[in-house]
């Protein structure tokens, strides 16, 4: 194995939902479990390409416009908090890291900056990141709200790197919108197509070799 990654990058920058961790299957569960009393059930492949990567609160507008009949958006956005709870407990029961994923981080630990950047609130995700025993390892998080302009703005990445003091991250990224939010930054990014395949993609990426 290869101990010497490219020194392309000073830092590496994660989104967590559909990459650091498996979450996207559980937000859609939770979602469709709230939303079916007004109505509104979502495909997997709806939520994928419409509701991965965007605001909980664009996702409700884009699920609530053209009804008919018409649905209060306020209405529906008011079960959110619900959402949260549901989500979080879900998160507690099942982890939802796998452990080549944990091995990577670690890895890159001894030779990067790292850092989560998600449109998710923070507790939601530094809870996770410490039952899993990697929370140790980002020196920085940029969660939610914490920025003026969530993805696909840059605002999240821009101030990532501003944390880190990083010039040259590698954006890790699954979906539109984040892809988008790395590159508005002037950043280079890797698009993975999932948590199963984030250790290898990112493995080549960096010119290391297989984890032992």
């Amino acid at each position: 194995m290869t101990n010497s990654p490219d020194s392309s990058w000073d830092a590496l920058l994660f989104d967590f939902d559909g990459v650091l961790a498996d979450t996207e299957p559980l937000h859609f569960e939770c979602w469709n479990e709230v939303l079916q009393p007004f109505g509104i059930q979502v495909s997997w492949d709806f939520y994928l390409k419409q509701c991965v990567g965007i605001t909980d609160r664009l996702m409700i507008e884009r699920l609530v416009a053209g009804r008919t009949p018409p649905l209060p958006f306020e209405e529906v956005y008011a079960q959110y908090p619900r959402k949260k709870e549901m989500f979080r407990a879900c998160m507690k029961a099942n982890p939802p890291f796998l452990e080549e994923t944990i091995a990577l981080i670690r890895e890159l630990s001894s030779n990067f900056q790292l850092a989560v950047v998600s449109s998710s609130g923070r507790l939601e995700i530094e809870p996770a990141l410490l039952s899993a025993g990697i929370h140790q390892y980002f020196q920085s998080l940029v969660c939610g709200k914490e920025v003026q302009n969530l993805k696909p703005a840059p605002d999240p990445y821009l101030r990532a790197a501003e944390l880190l003091g990083a010039a040259r991250p590698l954006v890790v990224e699954d979906s539109d919108a984040g892809v988008a939010s790395g590159q508005a930054a002037g950043f280079d990014v890797l698009r993975v197509a999932g948590p199963r395949t984030v250790a290898a993609e990112v493995r080549k990426r960096l010119g290391l070799g297989q984890s032992p």
